[in-house]
């Protein structure tokens, strides 16, 4: 066996889901029938995200996200990614910009070589995740289009299993918590609340005078008291609360772990859960872990996240930021038989630039289209 097939059979294994023989004679079928002149050519460009409303968690309100959107194009086919970066994420279309430009695929004549090329793009420097998350997903997208299947299918994932997604109600007045509730009445079947500030009693009898929808909760690190927290805990399991995201500061995993064990509502990490190598780290901490690809680099990521956090006996649910139907359809492809789903991030944007997993009964559905399954709606310039 040459070290060419046997790094590819390495590198599909490392993909899970469909079946590694079937996978890999189909993948050796279509590379067989590749132009041997064929490049990987990664292209990019910005855009800025118009929110519906102002949207305002513990620390910060905003009326825009800029994202920069990519093209990952192989022998004539064409698969797209994005960066989405919300200010606390430390990343800007600048930054995300100068990244992409330092990457060079012209090493990789084989687009499979999935593992090999994202460990390629991970050490080149430091951080940078959603950067590396546009070129992640612009290449599942472009081998799922190589492979026409949707990666849902590869990984083996039932879509009759895919958990409701909450719709995100972001720190407001009373009148316009109304206003976005009744808005999206009958689309949802729970809904996300975000708290974190000495109004989060307030926040919650506006939405229950509502809704009697269930509730999930994101403090986003805002609670500074552990026996604050967990009073008000109590209460909001009273006032039909399902889950806590992310009560205490991401570092402290003391006073989030005293919480867990005491609260009487699942308690899932998010900010203090960023990559593979966090996951053991907060067993014991956590009840469950929040998965995003604009924090762990991507769907490759993420899958393996994923698999450990179950392994360990972990509960896992799958958010998102502000983003287009773009990364939104990549993490709908990863979400059948999760515990919980925050996948609302398109819905809460005005010019959304493509088309993709659809909300279906309050659950976001992805499509059989191949790779990620969208459609570009707006022209792009990528260069």
């Amino acid at each position: 066996m040459t070290t060419q097939r046997r790094n590819f059979i390495k590198s599909i294994a490392l993909l899970g889901g469909a079946t590694i023989i079937d996978f890999n004679l189909k993948a050796q079928s279509i590379m067989r029938k590749t132009s041997a002149n064929s490049k990987l050519q990664l292209r990019w460009a910005p855009y800025d995200l118009q929110m519906k409303h102002v949207f305002t968690i513990s620390n910060s309100s905003r009326k825009t996200t800029p994202v920069v959107l990519t093209s990952l194009t192989y022998d004539g086919v064409t698969g797209y990614g994005e960066a989405s970066l919300p200010p606390y994420l430390g990343e800007s279309q600048a930054s995300v910009m100068e990244f992409l430009k330092k990457i060079d695929l012209s090493g990789f004549s084989n687009p499979f070589h999935i593992e090999e090329i994202l460990q390629y793009v991970d050490k080149i420097a430091e951080n940078n995740t959603a950067a590396k998350a546009a070129v992640d997903i612009a290449l599942h997208d472009l081998l799922g289009k190589i492979m026409k299947q949707p990666w849902h299918k590869m990984w083996g994932l039932n879509t009759g299993k895919i958990p409701d997604t909450t719709y995100t109600i972001g720190i407001d007045t009373d009148d316009m918590i109304r206003t976005k509730v009744k808005e999206v009445e009958g689309q949802f079947n729970i809904l996300k609340v975000k708290l974190g500030t000495a109004d989060d009693k307030r926040i919650i009898k506006a939405v229950r005078s509502a809704t009697q929808l269930p509730i999930a909760i994101d403090a986003n690190q805002g609670w500074k008291d552990k026996h604050e927290a967990l009073d008000l805990i109590h209460w909001l399991k009273e006032q039909g609360v399902v889950m806590i995201e992310q009560p205490m500061g991401k570092y402290n995993l003391e006073d989030n772990a005293w919480i867990t064990e005491r609260s009487p509502l699942p308690v899932f990490g998010d900010e203090s859960v960023q990559r593979l190598r966090d996951v053991q780290k907060v067993k014991g901490v956590f009840t469950g872990i929040n998965i995003k690809l604009m924090k762990c680099t991507g769907l490759h990521e993420a899958w393996k996240m994923r698999n450990l956090a179950e392994s360990l006996g972990l509960k896992v649910m799958l958010g998102c930021m502000t983003e287009t139907s773009c990364a939104i359809s990549a993490a709908s492809q990863l979400v059948a038989g999760m515990d919980f789903a925050d996948l609302d991030g398109a819905l809460l944007i005005q010019n959304d630039a493509f088309d993709g997993a659809r909300l279906d009964k309050g659950k976001i559905v992805p499509t059989d289209e191949p790779g990620i399954g969208i459609k570009q709606k707006i022209k792009i310039d990528y260069k």
